[in-house]
C-alpha cells in the first residue's frame, strides 16, 4: 500500500510522465514510411549507435506531441509485443531506488551509449519491459 501519490515502500519516485512508447517492428524503414507517410507523424530521432553503428534509435510522433513512439527491431526472434519508456530527471537515483527494493527485476547496470539517452530496463511480474530513460 502506498502512503500517497508517488510514494511507495521505496520512497518518492522520480518518474514524471510516460515519454516514449516502444514498438518492435520487422523493418524500421517500412515502419518509418508507414508512420510518416500514412499517419503524418514527424521523425523525432533517427540515429545510429553501438559497435560500427549497427543499431538504430528511431522515434516518431504526431506534430506537437510530447510523447514519442520508438520503432525498434525485435529483441528476440519475432516482432510485436510491447514495452513502454518512462522518463526521469535522475536516472541513477531511480535505478538505486528500484534496485534497493530488492524484489524488482531490474537491470544490474544502466546503459550509456553515444547518441542515445542513458536508460535501464525493468520487468513487471508478467515479463513486460519498462525502460526508464533519463530526460534530456
Amino acid at each position: 500500500m502506498s502512503s500517497g501519490p508517488g510514494r511507495g515502500p521505496g520512497g518518492m519516485s522520480t518518474i514524471s510522465h510516460i515519454g516514449v512508447a516502444m514498438f518492435t517492428v520487422a523493418d524500421q524503414d517500412a515502419a518509418l514510411a508507414f508512420y510518416t507517410d500514412k499517419l503524418g507523424f514527424e521523425v523525432r530521432a533517427d540515429v545510429r549507435f553501438g559497435e560500427n553503428d549497427a543499431m538504430r534509435w528511431l522515434e516518431v510522433a504526431p506534430a506537437g506531441s510530447q510523447a514519442r513512439l520508438a520503432l525498434n527491431p525485435p529483441m528476440r526472434d519475432q516482432p510485436g509485443g510491447g514495452s513502454i519508456g518512462v522518463e526521469t530527471s535522475d536516472l541513477d537515483a531511480e535505478h538505486s531506488r528500484l534496485t534497493g527494493l530488492g524484489d524488482v527485476d531490474v537491470d544490474a547496470e544502466t546503459m550509456r551509449a553515444p547518441n542515445v539517452p542513458p536508460m535501464f530496463s525493468l520487468r513487471d511480474p508478467d515479463g513486460n519491459h519498462i525502460w526508464v530513460v533519463e530526460a534530456g
